[in-house]
C-alpha cells in the first residue's frame, strides 16, 4: 500500500502515534492479562513501524 500525505499531514501523524504509543506502553504495564499484554504490544511494535517509516524513530522500545 502506498500513501502519500503532506508533511503537515504527516507531523500530525507522527504526533498521534507518538502519542498513541506512550499510551499503549503505559496500558501494557498496567495489565494483568498476558494474552491482553501480548496483544498491545503487538499493536504497539506494529504502530512503531509506522512511525519509525514516517520519519521519526518512537519514544518507546519492545522491551516493556
Amino acid at each position: 500500500m502506498r500513501l502519500e500525505l503532506t508533511e503537515e499531514e504527516a507531523g500530525i501523524l507522527r504526533e498521534v502515534l507518538r502519542t498513541h504509543l506512550g499510551d499503549l506502553s503505559a496500558e501494557i504495564a498496567n495489565t494483568d492479562n498476558p494474552a491482553f499484554r501480548r496483544a498491545l504490544r503487538n499493536r504497539r511494535d506494529r504502530l512503531a513501524r509506522v512511525h519509525t517509516a514516517l520519519g521519526e524513530a518512537p519514544a518507546v522500545t519492545s522491551s516493556s
